[in-house]
Formats: C-alpha cells, sequence, structure tokens
C-alpha cells in the first residue's frame, strides 16, 4: 500500500537520490505550462527538454538544493514536469536511485510492487 502524501513528501525531502540519478527529460510544452523557468531548462530537441544539470554524466538537478540521503528540497516542487511526478516512494525508480547512492533499501513494507530493486 502506497505511503500517504504527507508521509512520501517527508521521506522524499530526506532522499533527493532520484534528483541525482535520473535524466529529467519531457516535451518541452510542458515547461510552458508548469512555468518552467527558461534558466532551468535545457533544450534536447526541437521537441524535447530536460531538468538543467540533469543530462550531465553525474547528474544532479540544478533545483535540488542539500545533501541527498540527509536533507533535501526541490526549488521547484510544485512546478516540478511529470518525470519527476511519476516516481513514487517505493517504486521501482525510487529504489534503485537509493541503491546508486549507497542509501539502504526502504522496508518492504513500503515498496509499490513486491519485487526486489533491479
Amino acid at each position: 500500500m502506497p505511503m500517504s502524501s504527507p508521509d512520501a513528501e517527508a521521506l522524499c525531502q530526506s532522499c533527493g537520490a532520484c534528483c541525482e540519478t535520473y535524466r529529467v527529460s519531457f516535451y518541452w510544452a510542458e515547461a510552458l505550462e508548469r512555468g518552467i523557468a527558461d534558466a532551468m531548462i535545457e533544450q534536447l530537441t526541437p521537441w524535447h527538454a530536460c531538468l538543467r544539470g540533469t543530462n550531465d554524466l553525474k547528474p544532479r538537478c540544478a533545483a535540488l538544493t542539500g545533501k541527498v540521503g540527509e536533507r533535501v528540497a526541490c526549488g521547484m516542487y510544485a512546478a516540478r514536469p511529470s518525470p519527476c511526478r511519476e516516481v513514487e516512494v517505493g517504486d521501482d525508480r525510487c529504489r534503485r536511485a537509493r541503491r546508486r547512492h549507497g542509501l539502504p533499501d526502504l522496508p518492504a513494507s513500503l515498496w509499490i510492487d513486491d519485487k526486489p530493486a533491479t
């Protein structure tokens, strides 16, 4: 069973591993719809953009502040694009990102699926 929203947000705000793991790419018009500042966007193709910092060899979203695994914050949480919204506490992407940063896996009771992270 997924965590309640306040609990999930609190766990995310102490983690941030996904923000330092994945490229956050999306259809360019989503940035306009969500009001994402041009300075936060890197154009990938005429149709796709990504959040600045996430297209690097060692990705770190420019909106992320703090230290992964301790206390982090997203400077654009309310306006974050769909790829950010799709990662959920306890899903495979969350757990893979945590493992990449040497963070302990979440208790199995918080997993969205019943499989170990791959």
